[in-house]
């Protein structure tokens, strides 16, 4: 189910079908070292997730995170979209591309696309990112995008500080 669209992209829910794009996904070298690992390893556990985490969020939220794909040929390419984190006071934007996707433009897409959709459809006022410090491509783009540095923070469970960004009011 299409949700948004760009100039070159499909945003549209997650569905179990995905299970083996998300499978790809979650155990993509650069989702391990940036995002983490989720302990997804088959199939039935990349469907379990689609349930658990996207899905949940649109029942919750009416939003979450979207299947990225190439509007030209429905290529899946990553996930991009809105997050409501117990543990964060803002809700937060998410992102990732398949390596082969990076540097042409269609993270920037993705995640403008999703910002506009959560001020428009959801009366966001700010919204959060949280990064790596070592992604500097990621923080590159947040900055692009008008998100500011605000603190360092720790995550429920996590061994390390990563980055909190917001946008401005």
């Amino acid at each position: 189910m299409k949700v948004l669209e760009t100039e070159r992209l499909i945003l549209r829910k997650v569905v179990r079908e995905d299970a083996p794009f998300i499978l790809g996904l979650l155990n993509e070298p650069s989702w391990l070292r940036f995002i983490g690992d989720r302990g997804v390893r088959t199939l039935e556990g990349a469907q379990d997730y689609i349930t658990q985490v996207p899905q949940a969020q649109y029942a919750r939220e009416g939003f979450g995170l979207y299947l990225v794909e190439r509007k030209s040929d429905g290529v899946p390419m990553g996930m991009c979209g809105l997050l409501k984190r117990d543990s964060l006071e803002h809700v937060d934007i998410g992102y990732a591309l398949m390596p082969s996707f990076w540097g042409q433009g269609y993270a920037l897409e993705a995640v403008s696309a999703a910002l506009a959709q959560g001020r428009r459809d959801f009366g966001l006022k700010r919204v959060a990112a949280i990064v790596s410090n070592d992604n500097a491509s990621s923080i590159k783009l947040l900055e692009k995008l008008g998100f500011q540095f605000e603190r360092y923070i720790r995550m429920p469970g996590a061994t390390e500080d990563i980055s909190l960004f917001l946008t401005k009011e």
